[in-house]
């Protein structure tokens, strides 16, 4: 990456410079949502704590995120996405690395406070990035690597800490965690404000009507996409919670074997989020793609439902859904950026984005809900009809914006 950034030579290699840095940090704010649950059973033994008390404290980090994201937008806005950016990945590198030295449990809620401070920052900073920065002919596959990216660091987190934890201790696994984040800060205090200058100022000189924060949260596109993000949001984390618990009760599989479906639905999701990249450059019908990809995910995940099926078909189906879910993400943000006032884009992706952290905050009580009840197949009937929501909310967002244009 420093070759390329230090002797750019054309608009692509700009480009590729500007995805690298916003996808790696990206990269590190989804690392850091799952870098604490590998090591809950060590945190369970050493500090006595309850599962439910260790589950509180990442309540409490994506609390903090959802609540703040909106206002996170308006600070992209005014004061433009690199200096946010810079500050968010810090605070969440700082504070992990400060959770693996602190002597009580009680001692992590202030800490993921200002973790969920830092992690508020990243879609409203990283789409504002992205649109002013990237040329608009690759905006669908920078959209689509900037998801990529936070999937790999999904990914990561149980391998990185869960191993280092089970060889070193949680301690140093969290204070590792924390110098690798700080080594992405100083990654993006280097090279960052060469390709991503302040921009702000530049906005404000030029005449764009005032948008204000309520007259942007009552545009019915916004809300559109707002509901589309808690639908779709609701039932990925369905899967992702639920699935392995749901294939051992109701298909009678193995704990391996269930974990393999759940894996294919991630990895097959990923690479549809770099397929649909490719779709959104080369098409301006986003909304048909986003309720393509949601219809046919929505009918590969009712075929999982019926229970019928010998389960290596059941595998392929759900990662046939995740595949297909997948595609839909990159032309959805060209839609909520389409959706977005001049020198709004912050506080739009802030809001929209905040529907996501809503989702997965209230969709495990529900779903958790038909699991007690061993209503397994109820769980996947219930993610298709929400991806069939999904197909509402942005047919109308798209019919909104063509009003508008």
């Amino acid at each position: 990456m420093p070759d390329a950034i230090e002797q750019p030579s054309s608009s692509l290699k700009r480009d590729v410079s500007v995805i690298s840095l916003i996808g790696s940090a990206h990269f590190f704010s989804h690392f850091y949502q799952l870098s604490l649950a590998p090591l809950f059973p060590l945190l369970h033994d050493v500090f006595g704590v309850s599962y439910v008390m260790l589950g509180s404290a990442v309540t409490v980090f994506y609390a903090v995120s959802g609540v703040c994201q909106t206002f996170a937008g308006i600070l992209v806005d005014h004061y433009g996405s690199r200096r946010i950016l810079i500050a968010g990945i810090a605070l969440m590198a700082i504070s992990f690395l400060l959770i693996g030295l602190v002597p009580q449990f009680w001692m992590f809620y202030p800490l993921l406070i200002l973790a969920g401070f830092g992690n508020s920052i990243f879609h409203p900073s990283d789409f504002s990035a992205l649109s002013h920065y990237v040329s608009l002919e690759r905006h669908g596959r920078a959209f689509s690597i900037h998801a990529f990216a936070g999937s790999l660091g999904y990914a990561a987190a149980p391998i990185i800490t869960g191993s280092l934890g089970v060889v070193f201790g949680w301690r140093l696994a969290l204070v590792i965690a924390g110098l690798l984040g700080l080594g992405m800060t100083g990654l993006l205090l280097r090279y960052s404000k060469r390709f991503m200058p302040d921009f702000h100022e530049e906005h404000k000189a030029e005449n764009h009507p005032k948008f204000s924060y309520l007259k942007v949260i009552t545009m019915p596109a916004i809300m559109l996409a707002f509901a589309y993000l808690v639908f779709t949001s609701s039932a990925t984390g369905a899967i992702q919670t639920f699935s392995t618990v749901s294939f051992i009760d109701h298909y009678h599989v193995t704990l391996t074997a269930a974990a393999t479906a759940l894996s294919a639905y991630i990895i097959c999701s990923a690479l549809g989020m770099l397929t649909g990249g490719v779709i959104a450059d080369h098409t301006k019908r986003h909304a048909r793609v986003a309720m393509t990809g949601l219809a046919l995910a929505s009918w590969f995940t009712a075929i999982v439902a019926l229970g019928h099926l010998p389960f290596a078909w059941v595998i392929a189906a759900l990662a046939a859904a995740g595949f297909c879910q997948g595609t839909t993400t990159p032309s959805r943000d060209i839609l909520v950026k389409n959706a977005a006032p001049p020198g709004s884009i912050g506080r739009v992706f802030g809001i929209v984005y905040s529907g996501g952290d809503a989702a997965l905050a209230i969709s495990p009580l529900a779903f958790g809900a038909l699991a007690d009840h061993h209503a397994y197949h109820m769980i996947f009937l219930g993610v298709a009809v929400l991806y069939l929501i999904g197909i509402a909310t942005v047919m109308n967002m798209g019919q909104k914006q063509a009003a508008q244009s």
